[in-house]
Protein backbone atom coordinates (compact mmCIF):
# COMPACT_ATOMS: atom_id res chain seq x y z
CA UNK A 1 0.00 0.00 0.00
CA UNK A 2 1.45 3.38 -1.31
CA UNK A 3 1.47 6.05 1.20
CA UNK A 4 0.21 9.50 -0.41
CA UNK A 5 0.49 13.41 1.04
CA UNK A 6 -1.32 16.37 0.36
CA UNK A 7 0.19 18.98 -2.10
CA UNK A 8 -1.56 21.73 0.01
CA UNK A 9 -0.93 20.63 3.60
CA UNK A 10 1.95 17.30 3.39
CA UNK A 11 -0.48 15.12 5.41
CA UNK A 12 -0.90 11.73 4.58
CA UNK A 13 -4.26 11.30 2.87
CA UNK A 14 -6.74 9.06 3.93
CA UNK A 15 -9.68 8.00 2.45
CA UNK A 16 -9.87 9.18 -1.66
CA UNK A 17 -8.31 11.88 -2.54
CA UNK A 18 -9.45 15.27 -4.11
CA UNK A 19 -7.91 16.23 -7.44
CA UNK A 20 -7.50 19.18 -8.40
CA UNK A 21 -5.63 21.05 -11.85
CA UNK A 22 -2.75 22.92 -11.19
CA UNK A 23 -0.43 24.48 -13.72
CA UNK A 24 -2.70 21.70 -15.67
CA UNK A 25 -1.28 18.89 -13.65
CA UNK A 26 -3.34 16.82 -11.14
CA UNK A 27 -2.39 17.05 -7.86
CA UNK A 28 -4.28 15.54 -4.92
CA UNK A 29 -5.33 16.92 -2.11
CA UNK A 30 -6.80 15.31 1.74
CA UNK A 31 -9.50 17.84 1.60
CA UNK A 32 -11.55 20.44 -0.02
CA UNK A 33 -10.64 23.24 2.36
CA UNK A 34 -7.18 22.26 0.66
CA UNK A 35 -8.22 22.01 -2.58
CA UNK A 36 -9.67 25.42 -2.69
CA UNK A 37 -6.52 26.93 -1.10
CA UNK A 38 -4.36 25.42 -4.20
CA UNK A 39 -7.16 27.27 -6.34
CA UNK A 40 -6.54 30.02 -4.61
CA UNK A 41 -2.78 30.30 -4.67
CA UNK A 42 -3.02 29.39 -8.36
CA UNK A 43 -5.07 32.38 -9.15
CA UNK A 44 -3.10 34.97 -7.54
CA UNK A 45 -1.03 36.87 -10.21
Amino acid sequence: MSETTCAACDCEIEGEAIQVNVGGKPVEVCCQECAERLQEAQALP
